[in-house]
């Protein structure tokens, strides 16, 4: 299994609704086997300089590189990139057992 974790911060605190919303078309696309879209609790004591986080897993990379190729993935992208500042991402294979 593959696990996808993106975190992104809006470039506009009063953008972060939409970019929530612009990422939460994401959970449309049938390739993933669990998908959430959420806004960060921002409870770290030593930074909060994320906004939404998007978590994913997928069963194989193969599956993950579908959901990559999917037309609602790049009309999130559309959405969000102008009004993001900041977008790192994550993925780790994970035994199952």
């Amino acid at each position: 299994m593959i696990r996808h974790i993106v975190f992104f911060r809006a470039r506009d605190r009063a953008d972060v609704g939409r970019v929530l919303e612009g990422l939460s078309i994401l959970k449309t696309i049938p390739h993933s086997s669990r998908l959430e879209v959420t806004l960060n609790g921002k409870v770290d004591q030593l930074g909060n300089d994320v906004d939404v986080v998007v978590y994913g897993e997928f069963t194989d990379a193969a599956a993950l590189a579908a959901y990559k190729a999917h037309p609602t993935y790049q009309e999130s992208i559309d959405r969000v990139r102008p009004l993001r500042d900041v977008r790192m991402a994550a993925d780790y294979e994970v035994t199952v057992d």
